[in-house]
């Protein structure tokens, strides 16, 4: 029987969340090179600035799963685009590094709520032969935005703008605005609250009749499941079994983080400054690596559905782990800044081959997995006890990265991000399932029937 046409447009505009939080990591790191100048800042308050996102995204995802859970994904995400449209404007026109501070925290806030709810409301939406691709779009939202954020950086550079820099995320937070328009509520949240024949008809968008049906029973079976064992709620989150997974999803959040993702993404610039590339070196390099996000997202995107989430995250943290490695030599034998000599061509290269790696694999498929991973009854819940650890982590790595820079230096800091990745390979190894190709309800059986992860 025919299948319905599939709603890619709401798919696509449901990632758009992930536009401005892309934006706004992205262009920081070339803004700080003209805000360190014009507000003198220190090693910790320029810290302080790039940490302000994390606090604030902190606070989001503490409130992003109780709100979603009440007033429906499509409610937090309506509230999302309005934090995200006000901020770039305060930041624009901030007159000091305290009011600058207060618009990067509602910046952050929007960024929490956005990553609690997008990865859930696009893995709920999605049928499970595409959920992988579809969560995934998400991902390469985040990216192409860091990529428009660089490329905004280099353009500004000429007139050190960083007002301009900031202010410019206003365009892809009214492009989600715009794209909420084609956004509807997700058909398991509207079964919680008893409105099947809705939840019928949005599977029947992308689903054939039979398939609908059958997804529907699943959900109907669960929900019953859930709500005989009081599966709901923050309480819920201690049964072992759900605790279980909830250790899965907080190692897989955390280890995104300290792999040093963030580092490299926000310092890029300084890293490769401490080299002896030039200002304007350093900014331009951060287009090679927006270049290098999107197409290591795009192959996320086009394999993670047929070589499975787990392999992916295998291969990413052995390889992240080698080429932050062999920076981390390079730079321990080789000290003397060259620029574009060996020693900042390596760096380049190492930090390119890292940024790929590392986004093929953890930085795509991380939300995948979580927003695949926890029960119905608490999956907003958990997913907002998951990204605020993931947040705490960020904001950590983005306070102390500049300190332990100037007081260790570019091989020995990561050297540290190295091991953390050998780290990363054997926590996956040990405790992170397979989840493709089934349904977010065939996964909660699974985790039920064997009582903790599976490996």
């Amino acid at each position: 029987m025919r299948r319905a046409g599939s709603p890619w447009m709401i798919y696509v505009f449901g990632a758009l969340g992930g536009l401005n939080w892309g934006y706004d990591t992205g262009v920081i790191s070339a803004a700080l090179v003209y805000l360190r100048r014009d507000f003198a800042l220190s090693s910790w308050s320029e810290g302080g600035i790039v940490t302000a996102l994390a606090v604030g995204a902190v606070l989001g995802a503490a409130l992003g799963g109780r709100l979603s859970d009440r007033y429906g994904r499509r409610a937090v995400l309506i509230l999302t685009a309005a934090l995200f449209t006000l901020a770039p404007v305060g930041m624009a026109l901030s007159p000091t590094t305290e009011v600058l501070f207060g618009f990067r925290l509602m910046v952050g806030l929007g960024t929490g709520l956005a990553a609690v709810v997008l990865p859930v409301y696009l893995s709920e939406m999605a049928p499970a032969r595409i959920r992988g691709r579809v969560t995934a779009f998400y991902v390469l939202a985040i990216v192409v935005g860091q990529f428009l954020g660089f490329l905004i950086g280099v353009a500004f550079a000429p007139v050190e703008s960083w007002r301009w820099m900031l202010g410019l995320s206003v365009v892809p937070s009214l492009l989600f605005a715009l794209g909420l328009l084609a956004v509807r509520e997700t058909p398991r949240w509207l079964m919680r609250q008893g409105r099947e024949v809705e939840a019928r008809q949005l599977l029947l968008r992308d689903r054939t009749p039979a398939e609908a049906q059958g997804e529907l029973e699943e959900i109907r079976t669960v929900q019953q499941q859930e709500d005989h064992d009081d599966v709901r709620g923050l309480r819920a989150l201690a049964q072992p079994w759900v605790l279980s997974i909830l250790l899965v999803g907080f190692g897989l959040g955390v280890y995104q983080q300290i792999m040093g993702i963030n580092a490299v993404l926000y310092y890029a610039p300084t890293t490769l400054q401490n080299v002896g590339f030039s200002d304007e070196g350093a900014i331009a390099s951060n287009l090679i690596i927006g270049a290098l996000n999107i197409l290591a997202v795009w192959v996320a995107i086009t394999y993670t559905d047929s070589w499975g989430r787990r392999p992916m995250l295998l291969v990413g943290a052995a390889g992240t782990s080698i080429s932050l490695a062999v920076l981390a030599a390079v730079n321990l034998t080789m000290p003397a800044p060259d620029g574009f000599g060996p020693l900042g061509a390596i760096t380049l290269a190492c930090l390119g081959l890292f940024i790929f790696l590392f986004q093929v694999s953890w930085g795509a498929l991380v939300w995948v997995v979580l927003g695949e991973i926890f029960p119905l009854g608490v999956r907003a819940a958990a997913m907002g006890v998951v990204t605020a650890a993931h947040w705490i982590a960020n904001g950590l790595v983005s306070l102390l990265f500049p300190s332990l820079l100037a007081a260790f230096g570019v091989g020995w800091v990561f050297a540290g991000f190295a091991l953390i990745c050998a780290t990363a390979f054997g926590f996956t190894w040990a405790k992170v399932p397979e989840t493709k190709e089934r349904t977010l309800e065939q996964i909660e059986r699974r985790f039920r029937s064997r009582r903790r992860a599976p490996a």
